[in-house]
């Protein structure tokens, strides 16, 4: 099997998809920040290293501490709500700087040291594909993403590398935890009342489990996804129909 790459791989999502991809044979290298909540993942086949995304001398020193992978997962990520008028530079700046400048330095870090046949792909958000309220700089990185996806699939698709992106809405995460505290403390709505505001966006009344995402991501590395390309993959219970 190959080695696979994940950053921002000590909690949530990127850490359920560094257990499925070790439970599916894979050596797994996972990278953040807190190196902390890595070790806590960090166990047999998977491997801890600590990084920046936002760093490209970091970016670059974790490439080399892997060595190399054939397949590499950009998952870091930030999110911060305000309204338009409140947002800050510095608001702003942390999220082009982690949840896009981090997947551009992640991906070509990957691709330069990543064979024919590799795959690079992006944790995205339905955010991604379409428009947010209070939430303009996240939406930007992560329409940014979805830009820098489409491009590199067509500038590497002659070289059997394939560039997707994952687009689920509102995951049962971490980091939904904190908007879900966020609503709670703007509106005064209970934590059960600001759960459902959420989980009331997805079609389905859910919040989606990072165990489907990590399915999407395992089949994006499968053979059986090789003449997939440039595509994002979206699970949000068909909120974007």
């Amino acid at each position: 099997m190959s080695r696979v790459l994940i950053t921002g791989g000590g909690s949530g999502t990127g850490a359920d998809m560094a257990r499925a991809f070790a439970e599916a044979g894979h050596e797994v290298v996972i990278t953040g920040r807190r190196l902390d909540r890595l070790t806590d993942v960090a166990e047999g086949p998977i491997r801890a290293v600590q990084g920046d995304v936002t760093d490209a001398d970091s970016v670059a020193a974790m490439f080399r501490e892997a060595g190399p992978c054939p397949i590499v997962i950009a998952n870091a990520g930030v999110a911060e709500a305000a309204p338009f008028g409140k947002v800050t530079l510095e608001h702003w700046q942390r999220m082009i700087a982690t949840n896009l400048t981090g997947v551009f330095l992640t991906f070509q870090q990957g691709l330069a040291q990543m064979g024919e046949g590799g795959r690079l792909i992006a944790i995205c958000s339905i955010t991604g594909l379409r428009g947010a309220a209070y939430a303009a700089p996240y939406a930007a990185s992560k329409h940014g993403v979805m830009g820098l996806v489409r491009s590199l699939a067509l500038e590497v698709a002659k070289k059997g590398i394939t560039v997707n992106a994952i687009c689920p809405g509102y995951l049962d995460t971490e980091m939904t935890g904190r908007s879900i505290a966020n609503i709670m403390e703007k509106t005064g709505r209970s934590r059960d009342e600001a759960i459902a505001a959420l989980a009331g966006k997805n079609p389905q009344g859910r919040l989606i489990p990072p165990a489907e995402v990590t399915a999407a991501a395992l089949w994006l590395a499968s053979p059986a996804a090789a003449c997939v390309n440039g595509q994002a993959i979206t699970l949000d219970g068909g909120e974007s129909a």
